[in-house]
């Protein structure tokens, strides 16, 4: 057996911080929400700065959020403030008015901030200037952007291949940057685009592309406010989306029924204290989920399978009244096969597989049967397994049984995690192009991108093992914290010849890095965006496919910032040079003139500069909405898809582990070590068990243990955590990531989309070792 060297810094720490424990709460927001909210941006240096921030953030004349993608309210946005407490902890940080300056670079060695975890990398300040760290060297120093973009242009073209370069991008980045970033990558001549979404819904994206012909959702905000059953899988909204929770609350408040289906017991899913209400202040909560089915980890495809099977058992007793037939005949295929297929189950062992009560299932079918105003909505906790893409066909298949798609108050809502995300995807940042939209740079720009298919995260993070890729560009993002298997991940990006992060604040992707190592500083979401004397504005596009513009109003906090497309078009000049065919300078200029040339070729931005200027934008196409299903292979109907269950067998002494975040994080972003719904406090090491699993292996609350896995014939270990005992079901746990990450398997991934398996994990949990 291999045994893989724990590399320095967070993943293998010395010491625990002083671990409390309270009692979970089983509400979330509040007064609590409020005070958490503004503690975060009054602390920081400038308060009216931040408060400033806080007024405009998510109004139609303001800024786009930086994290997470929930839509904002089409009219009734609120006057009060239209931002969560996550939203306001990234103001924060963004805010802030601490700088990274060269003095700050000559005092810290790359080393020495290395040794420090995400959480205390991440509040160091803003970085201020562009910094270079060349090959032996210890610490980052000063660089002009010039000598900047002229080092990245002179490694990228003495490359062998441009397939020797991969270029990530963030989910933070414009509708307007990431249009011109793939312009330029695909100008140098390689589709090595890997991006945030294939780590969270690429499974989405393969699956509902596959069966509706569109790789997105298909509801509005206003669908929430006006249906009658709300289905939440693996997903976590008081944490991950806490906007979410208002539109839930007017479901409930207008008739809806919410099925809360996850792991653990979490508190954003049971109740809402709205703050912004005379209730909410009061401390009068709303209760959300109207049944709560604790279901395994990865059991989802044998529950939605057992409640498929009550429904068909249902129909047949009363035909025409639990199917929408009328829509199966006219609007799908496969129906029988489906059926067929379905008949081999038996219910008993679904609801064993699953890990839920059949009395429950029968329940969820009780409250789905004479209903077909039905949004089904998900997150990590489905596409993040080895049957992702399955499990989200099997979602599609419950809903075209009951024609719950294409009319109002119903439909598939898959809940994006990092605000433009989906924009990044629209804009073609995809390693695998579709051939009309790259038929159609041809024909706008003149040249031939390349055809041959890319390298998405994973195949990158090998590749650069394999030595076949050499640079490693990051337009935003902090891919070691976000990537699988971080030992691994880390010795690959130490085997590169130059890794180049355009970042607003320092984190650990720089810390760990190739022969050299370029940071290009570069505007937040909330500073003024000012070219040529002119304040500008991006576009960004939000989970339900709203495309809406997004206008700072803090002053940077350095002259030297550029933003993102500035850089993608000064890279492209240096690099490019007299072979280009585009006028970089038009568009670094002017997102206007980015804009005019997006609706030439992307679909459905006809008028893009008029129509973003609208209040609040406007809407993408979306055919599914119109019980259109753009696909010709199955006559442009909806697809019923034949899945099968995905089989876990554990050891003995084996436990099921997966990823969640902390009520103090946002993706990658640590804002400090307190996870109050859960009752976590100045701590993230810790590892959530049953109690009866604790007995049973001999823990007590509070034992320090080190968590192994083994696959691949490999051992990897994430040292010194802390049992804490949670409403979880048996021989399942969870951890934070990232510090769970160097668990998850490099070659583990969901079939199909590529997906790192970051939802589950098979761990061995032994009392900790004091290390020698």
């Amino acid at each position: 057996m291999n045994k893989e060297i724990v590399q320095p810094g967070a993943e293998n720490p010395e010491e625990l911080l002083d671990l409390k424990l309270t009692e979970p709460k089983k509400w979330a927001a509040g007064i609590p929400a409020v005070l958490a909210a503004g503690k975060d941006v009054l602390e920081k240096e400038d308060i009216l700065r931040g408060l400033k921030g806080l007024f405009h953030m998510n109004k139609k004349d303001g800024f786009d959020c930086s994290s997470c993608a929930w839509p904002d309210p089409d009219d009734d946005r609120s006057p009060i403030a239209e931002y969560c407490e996550n939203g306001a902890k990234a103001l924060a940080e963004e805010a802030t008015t601490k700088k990274l300056t060269p003095g700050f670079f000559a005092q810290n060695s790359v080393a020495d901030l290395a040794k420090l975890n995400d959480y205390e990398i991440g509040i160091k300040g803003r970085i201020a200037q562009p910094v270079y760290l060349p090959k032996g060297g210890t610490h980052y120093q000063a660089i002009t952007w010039d000598d900047a973009f002229e080092k990245i242009a002179d490694k990228l073209n003495s490359l062998a291949s441009p397939n020797e370069a991969a270029f990530y991008t963030s989910g933070r980045t414009s509708n307007e940057a990431s249009f011109m970033y793939q312009l330029f990558v695909r100008e140098y001549g390689t589709n090595n685009m890997p991006d945030c979404s294939n780590l969270c819904h690429e499974s989405t994206s393969v699956a509902l592309a596959d069966v509706i012909g569109i790789g997105k959702g298909t509801v509005t905000l206003n669908d929430f406010y006006d249906t009658d059953v709300i289905i939440i899988m693996g997903q976590n909204p008081g944490t991950n989306h806490p906007r979410m929770l208002t539109a839930l609350e007017k479901a409930k408040n207008n008739g809806s029924k919410i099925i809360a289906i996850n792991p653990l017991k979490e508190a954003g899913l049971m109740a809402f204290k709205n703050p912004q209400t005379v209730k909410g202040v009061l401390g009068f909560s709303t209760q959300l989920a109207d049944l709560y089915l604790q279901v395994h980890i990865n059991g989802d495809m044998a529950l939605l399978k057992a409640i498929e099977i009550l429904l068909y058992e249902a129909e047949k007793e009363a035909p025409g009244k639990v199917f929408d037939n009328e829509f199966i005949q006219t609007h799908t295929v496969g129906y029988k096969d489906f059926i067929d297929h379905l008949q081999q189950y038996n219910l008993e062992d679904l609801a064993k597989d699953a890990g839920v009560p059949l009395s429950q299932i029968r329940e969820v079918a009780e409250m789905l049967k004479y209903k077909s105003r039905i949004i089904i909505c998900w997150a990590m906790g489905i596409t993040q397994h080895t049957n992702g893409v399955d499990t989200v066909k099997e979602i599609v298949n419950l809903t075209l049984l009951k024609g719950s798609i294409g009319k109002p108050g119903a439909g598939l809502c898959p809940v994006r995690g990092h605000s433009n995300v989906q924009g990044n995807r629209t804009m073609m940042i995809y390693d695998k192009p579709y051939e009309k939209l790259l038929d159609r740079l041809k024909e706008v720009f003149g040249f031939e991108p390349p055809r041959e298919h890319g390298y998405d995260v994973v195949e990158s993070i090998k590749a650069m093992h394999e030595g076949k890729v050499k640079v490693f560009f990051a337009m935003g993002g902090n891919f070691l914290s976000a990537t699988p298997d971080t030992n691994f991940t880390a010795a690959a990006m130490r085997k590169l010849k130059l890794t180049v992060n355009v970042s607003t604040k320092l984190n650990r992707g720089h810390l760990v890095h190739g022969e050299e190592s370029i940071i290009l500083p570069t505007l937040a979401r909330s500073d003024k965006d000012i070219v040529n004397g002119e304040l500008q504005f991006v576009s960004c596009e939000n989970s339900m496919g709203v495309i809406q513009k997004s206008k700072g109003v803090l002053d940077p906090i350095s002259v030297v910032l550029l933003n993102e497309t500035q850089i993608v078009c000064e890279l492209a000049k240096a690099t490019l040079g007299n072979r280009t065919v585009v006028d970089w300078d038009k568009y670094a200029n002017s997102y206007d003139e980015v804009r005019n040339i997006i609706e030439k070729v992307i679909p459905g931005f006809g008028d893009y500069n008029k129509r973003v200027r609208n209040p609040g934008g406007f809407y993408l196409p979306n055919a599914p909405r119109e019980r259109k299903f753009e696909s010709e292979k199955h006559g442009n109907k909806a697809v019923f898809t034949l899945t099968n269950l995905y089989k876990k067998t554990l050891a003995d002494d084996e436990y099921m582990l997966t990823s969640i975040r902390s009520h103090d994080q946002f993706n990658t972003t640590i804002y400090g070590y307190e996870d109050r719904y859960r009752g976590i406090h100045n701590e993230r090491r810790v590892i959530f068990m049953n109690i009866k699993d604790m007995e049973k292996a001999g823990f007590k609350t509070g034992e320090k243990v080190d968590l192994f896995n083994y696959f691949g014939g490999v051992e990897r270990v994430a040292h010194l955590f802390v049992v804490v005992p949670y409403d979880i079901p048996e021989r399942n746990t969870a951890a934070y990531y990232p510090e769970m990450n160097v668990l998850v398997p490099i070659d583990s991934v969901a079939e199909k989309s590529n997906t790192p398996t970051t939802k589950l994990v098979f761990i061995k949990i032994k009392k900790h070792t004091e290390k020698i």
